[in-house]
């Protein structure tokens, strides 16, 4: 069995749908320039409100990269 070494990165996603496509859309992103992406944690979620309603949505999340043997 192969011990993994990761590498931990933050990404912060964004979106005025919800705060699941922000976290979609910065994984999405991610995957077309990094390898091994493994798992992800949600640290934070903020959003902007205007006129009354969630405008746009934050997410800041910790993800975590398998480096290559």
């Amino acid at each position: 069995m192969t011990e993994h070494i990761y590498k931990q990165i933050e990404l912060v996603g964004s979106s005025t749908v919800s705060s699941d496509d922000a976290i979609r859309n910065a994984i999405e992103r991610a995957t077309r320039t990094l390898r091994h992406l493994d798992w992800f944690e949600v640290l934070q979620i903020r959003g902007h409100i205007a006129q009354g309603g969630i405008a746009h949505w934050q997410v800041v999340l910790k993800v975590g990269l398998r480096l290559e043997e």
